[in-house]
């Protein structure tokens, strides 16, 4: 019973991060429970995919995920399901310069077949930092 809650937990986030790099907010938000939050770098709060795509577009001239690896684990407590999803970003800058290799680290909390939290690390400001001669050390 908790490998296939584990495992249907994986492919929920999955799924969800497949119709987010679509772009698909209104798929994506098939996966999300209604009081989901959804944290970026920065501390940014999004109540919705359709909010954080808005945000990415302003961002980036597009983006994708190369997912490495989705990793979860079962809290006994609570019943919740961590999932962990990391990987690599690869796209456009909005000048149209390409870029490749930028790390990311999603981590989701699964609860009663629904993703009700998500946070999401990756290495744009630095890279950013870095494109305007900002970064304090080299990449």
């Amino acid at each position: 019973m908790c490998e296939d809650k584990v495992a249907a937990a994986k492919r929920l986030v999955e799924t969800y991060l497949e119709r987010s790099m679509i772009p698909d907010p209104e798929g994506a938000a098939a996966c999300v429970a209604p009081d989901f939050e959804l944290v970026f770098t920065g501390g940014r709060r999004f109540s919705g995919p359709a909010e954080s795509a808005a945000f990415n577009a302003k961002r980036y001239g597009w983006i994708k995920k190369k997912f490495l690896r989705t990793d979860a684990a079962l809290d006994p407590e609570t019943g919740d399901v961590h999932v962990y999803n990391t990987g690599h970003l690869y796209g456009e800058w909005p000048d149209g310069e390409p870029f490749e290799g930028n790390r990311y680290m999603d981590c989701f909390v699964v609860r009663g077949g629904m993703i009700v939290r998500t946070d999401v690390w990756n290495d744009s400001a630095e890279r950013i930092l870095a494109k305007h001669g900002l970064a304090e050390a080299p990449l």
